[in-house]
């Protein structure tokens, strides 16, 4: 049996968990936090760093410059959707600065929990993956491509793969928690 494409299939499950865990806030302004917020712009929906440069001067602040200053309303009203992030935009000419307030506990707390939502959401979309090669490996058997003994075997790998990945989301997880709970 071979694996690769399962292998693939998790490890774009990890890329998605790692791209989700850096826009949860630690505490320092980061740029990722908001360049996938969609902006309604030119009679479409585009992601902010399309639209926009997004630069950090500081550890509280980040200064969003529009490449068409036409579009800054629209983009401040974005950014304002999104309440979980904390952040109230001001238009100051042709930026948009953006400060960001330190993390109370109460708040460090919220996101701990929103870590957990995302770290399962990825496990259950590693178990899909299992559940599908399981059935293809399953129906294999049923046809008699593959004898009970590689049909064990390949179970068995398979399984070793899935404890492979939840393990990297498991450890993900935690650094990201004590980034999280660090003052």
């Amino acid at each position: 049996m071979d694996f690769s494409e399962t292998r693939q299939k998790m490890e774009k499950v990890l890329q998605m968990l790692g791209d989700d865990l850096r826009t949860l806030r630690a505490g320092a302004a980061n740029p990722v936090m908001i360049e996938k917020i969609q902006v309604e712009a030119y009679e479409t929906r585009m992601s902010l760093i399309e639209l926009a440069t997004i630069s950090s001067p500081d550890p509280n602040t980040l200064l969003v410059t529009p490449f068409d200053p036409s579009i800054i309303k629209n983009i401040a009203a974005a950014i304002a959707e999104h309440k979980e992030l904390g952040l109230f935009p001001s238009v100051e000419g042709n930026v948009i600065r953006l400060r960001v307030p330190p993390l109370s506990e109460e708040r460090r707390l919220e996101l701990v929990k929103l870590l957990g939502q995302k770290l399962e959401a990825a496990r259950i979309m590693i178990r899909q993956i299992r559940g599908e090669k399981l059935r293809e490996i399953r129906a294999a058997a049923v046809e008699k491509q593959i004898t009970e003994d590689e049909e064990f075997r390949a179970t068995q790998e398979l399984q070793k793969i899935t404890d492979e990945y939840n393990q990297k989301i498991e450890e993900a997880g935690k650094a990201k928690e004590q980034e999280l709970l660090t003052i």
